[in-house]
């Protein structure tokens, strides 16, 4: 099962509608800003869906900055792309919110709309290694599997 669904702050939000795919052959579903934002020269932000992803256990649905953004305002994806797990949805640090993290690499300020499409989500089936080990379960939100 693969579903988008809203977080509970925003699940009753006039003027936002889950994503969808643009054409028949899109790989990616667009993702918009559920806020009003501005991202000044240099800063990083992290920009608000409203959403959450239901996925299959062993499927990771990646964020990719949509290419108007890069290259008419020269924003891009701080971490280069975004990885959502499976057992991201629900966490109860923040209920798996998607937030699209951008980075104004400009000397201008980039102004980010409500509803404004900001980053293509694509889902991937990965595979695991033979006698694959788990090292233990995620307790939280974002940035919660590592230490770095």
């Amino acid at each position: 099962m693969r579903k988008f669904a809203w977080i509970s702050r925003y699940d009753h939000h006039e003027g936002l509608s889950l994503p969808v795919r643009t054409t028949e052959q899109s790989a990616g579903y667009d993702l918009a800003s559920a806020e009003n934002l501005t991202v000044s020269p240099g800063q990083s932000v992290l920009v608000p869906t409203g959403l959450k992803v239901y996925m299959n256990a062993t499927d990771v649905l990646l964020l990719i900055i949509r290419s108007s953004l890069a290259v008419k305002h020269q924003l891009v994806l701080a971490n280069q792309v975004g990885v959502i797990d499976a057992d991201y949805v629900d966490n109860p640090h923040n209920e798996g919110h998607i937030m699209v993290p951008l980075m104004n690499l400009s000397s201008k300020p980039a102004e980010i709309a409500f509803g404004q499409r900001i980053a293509q989500a694509i889902f991937v089936h990965y595979g695991l290694v033979d006698e694959d080990q788990v090292q233990g379960r995620r307790s939280g939100g974002f940035g919660s599997t590592g230490h770095g």
